[in-house]
């Protein structure tokens, strides 16, 4: 099987794709995906100890970049799965303040445990002179005072510094889901109330399809002028439509790297529309 960065991507992304598609509840998503992740990083590492590297480069890209995308997608999922099954209600102010506190917590495990590191330092800036002790098996030094967890890891398949960019990447997504819950920048309330009128309004197609117009119009500029922000225009349709569309710019950045039309939605509409008027002359 080929484990490469680009298969690997692409092989999350269309189970994303897949799972999002069914329009199941957030739960369920968050459930179907960690278990799928936990397999995928279960078949990686079987393959990883079989065969090897081939060099140091290799090695190294696989630590720094491929693993962290699994097991931090991993590490967000099963902690979108424990918060959302352990919300007291699904409006008013007890549901602000849950995911306010959530919030909160996530900022003070990230300043106390990885804003301040030299490792957070480095791999922000996008060094890479460091990679070959980071990133390469059997170079932990102990001195550094690491974390407790670094008795545990498998010296097979991981570097300790992995784990440290998984939680990166899980921190950034979790901080994105997070805001969406709360949407500070309105009424909380406004996140699960739909107007009574809408009631029976429903969006039938993929969560994709519907981010990709919400794309399309912030990107047009044509509602309010183009002022209003994206994550404003996405909660309206969530609101409306009575659906979570989660993590819009991850979505987005997906679909930047579709094979195929990246806009594939949109021309479905486009071809619509144009075989409607067809049928109106």
């Amino acid at each position: 099987m080929d484990y490469s960065l680009h298969t690997i991507i692409l092989e999350i992304h269309k189970k994303e794709d897949k799972v999002s598609s069914q329009s199941k509840r957030l739960i369920d998503e968050a459930y179907e995906m960690t278990l799928y992740l936990q397999d995928l990083l279960f078949s990686v590492k079987e393959y990883v100890i079989k065969t090897g590297f081939i060099n140091d480069a290799e090695e190294i890209e696989f630590f720094r970049t491929i693993k962290p995308q699994i097991l931090g997608k991993l590490i967000y999922f099963n902690k979108v799965y424990r918060i959302e099954t352990a919300c007291p209600v699904s409006n008013g102010k007890m549901y602000y303040t849950y995911f306010s506190a959530q919030l909160a917590n996530l900022k003070r495990d990230y300043i106390e445990h990885i804003c301040n590191s030299d490792f957070y330092r480095y791999y922000r800036s996008g060094r890479t002179d460091r990679d070959h002790l980071y990133f390469k098996r059997g170079n932990i030094n102990y001195y550094d005072g690491l974390n407790s967890i670094v008795f545990e890891i498998d010296p097979v398949f991981s570097t300790f510094y992995d784990y440290k960019t998984a939680r990166i990447v899980a921190n950034e997504l979790l901080y994105t889901y997070l805001l969406t819950r709360i949407n500070p920048d309105e009424n909380p309330d406004l996140i699960v109330q739909k107007p009574e009128s809408s009631k029976d309004i429903f969006w039938t197609d993929s969560k994709n399809a519907l981010i990709e117009l919400v794309y399309a119009l912030y990107a047009s500029g044509v509602i309010s002028h183009g002022k209003i922000g994206i994550r404003k225009i996405g909660l309206m349709f969530q609101v409306l439509f009575s659906i979570t569309l989660g993590d819009l710019h991850h979505a987005f950045h997906r679909m930047k790297t579709r094979s195929g039309s990246r806009t594939a939605f949109l021309d479905q509409l486009k071809f619509s529309l144009e075989e409607y008027m067809d049928k109106d002359l």
